[in-house]
């Protein structure tokens, strides 16, 4: 199970640590967010450090469907009425200026690279594409409403969100990582003030970025109840429509399409973390109604960390928490907001000014109706009666066929068969448990 990314991107290697190091900044995580704070950390001349456990480029980002878009769903509506006006202008504004930036740097990069219109499409319910449409006049961005889809079943209409873009997540990493001071299978164990223990040696810091997907350390910012995960799946299918333009479905759990060279990716099934839902399944069955002479070359899946209110957290790790930092929560829009991250944390750390930095602190408010919910998921899973148990909080894992996994429904940690680590917030892997799968 492997994404078409992984397939056709070159690898590169970086050396683990070896011994003690000091820096101005030091990174933790090496995922397209890290990444691109290294990146920019590095033009601006800043000395830095990047720490990653694995391989650049190994977890989140490697399953992505790499669309670079300010268009995250049907956000705007939702964002005027939580926030106001002008703080969703200054969303939007964060995140053109990212697709921009990727624009200045794709233009030197072999990464396949291409601009495409964004639309965000529901079935039914032409009202709220509407409504969508009406807020995003309301902040001056370019969108439209249309009901000429390139979509191979009929829908009530969509946004349609000009000159956005795609392209290919890990041959930009690659191109992008090569001069930068990385240092891989390098995981931090502790962090002792702004000291970094690892296996191999400890990297003293003035300031630590925390990229590592969902933050890791508990006793600040109070993550576990911010943040939860989702599963989502991709297939990518040969013989298919091209669909020409990046396409999602305004509800949750909808669909989600692209085209890569003579591939459609085909995106959905979603679901928490922990629980059931359609995965590819759903989507193979969408596809022999849809497209019956399209057939399967790629398939695989994703997990993305979601916000009480839709927007990321990025910023000071917690409003008591000098020189520690946080890029997480990208609510399955990882490319813009990594880029926008970058930008804003770059800033902060050479103390200037950041006009969308605001916007993004993660001392915002977290009294949201999914609060309730991620502590009663959490409540429940850690009274269920079973023998293994997340190391992270100590949940109740739940046993997930279709990926053969061991899968925290709190918070999105996930272990192999026999008890690896596979995704965090869980820093380890499971030591002397052992069950029976249901």
């Amino acid at each position: 199970m492997e994404s078409v990314w992984e397939q056709t991107a070159e690898e590169i290697g970086f050396e683990q640590l070896n011994g003690d190091v000091k820096t101005d900044v030091l990174i933790i995580g090496g995922g397209i967010a890290g990444i691109l704070c290294a990146y920019m950390l590095h033009q601006a001349g800043v000395a830095y450090v990047l720490a990653e456990a694995e391989k650049i480029g190994s977890g989140i980002t490697k399953n992505t469907t790499a669309k670079i878009t300010s268009q995250h769903g049907l956000i705007y509506d939702k964002l005027i009425r939580r926030f106001g006006a002008e703080r969703a202008q200054l969303y939007q504004g964060a995140n053109e200026a990212a697709l921009e930036k990727y624009r200045e740097l794709c233009s030197k990069i072999d990464c396949d690279f291409e601009e495409k219109d964004s639309y965000v499409y529901l079935l039914g319910d032409r009202r709220k594409i509407e409504r969508e449409t009406e807020a995003l006049e309301k902040i001056g961005a370019p969108a439209e409403f249309t009901d000429k889809l390139n979509l191979p079943f009929p829908a009530a209409g969509a946004v349609k969100y000009p000159a956005q873009a795609q392209f290919h997540p890990l041959k930009f990493l690659t191109c992008l990582s090569k001069d930068l001071h990385i240092y891989e299978h390098t995981t931090v164990r502790e962090l002792i003030g702004t000291h970094a223990v690892t296996d191999r040696g400890r990297i003293t810091a003035e300031k630590i970025i925390i990229a590592t997907h969902f933050p890791f350390l508990n006793k600040r910012g109070s993550y576990f109840l911010k943040l939860y995960q989702r599963r989502s799946y991709v297939l990518a299918m040969e013989n298919a429509p091209y669909v020409d333009g990046m396409y999602i479905e305004g509800a949750q759990d909808g669909m989600s399409f692209r085209n890569y060279k003579d591939l459609l990716l085909v995106g959905g099934g979603g679901h928490r973390t922990g629980k059931k839902g359609g995965n590819w399944r759903e989507l193979r069955g969408f596809v022999q109604r849809c497209c019956p002479a399209a057939s399967e070359k790629y398939y695989w899946a994703a997990q993305d960390c979601m916000t009480l209110d839709g927007v990321p957290y990025i910023g000071a790790y917690s409003a008591n928490t000098e020189n520690l930092y946080v890029a997480a929560g990208f609510n399955k829009w990882g490319m813009t907001s990594a880029m926008a991250a970058a930008m804003i944390l770059r800033d902060l750390i050479q103390g200037r000014q950041n006009p969308f930095a605001e916007v993004f602190s993660p001392s915002r408010t977290i009294l949201r109706p999914q609060l309730a919910v991620n502590a009663f998921e959490a409540a429940a899973s850690m009274l269920t009666p079973t023998a293994r148990r997340c190391p992270h909080l100590g949940c109740a894992l739940k046993w997930n066929p279709c990926e053969r996994t061991w899968d925290c429904p709190c918070h999105g940690s996930r272990f192999t068969e026999d008890g690896s680590l596979i995704d965090n917030p869980a820093t380890g892997g499971l030591k002397n448990q052992s069950a029976p799968r249901k």
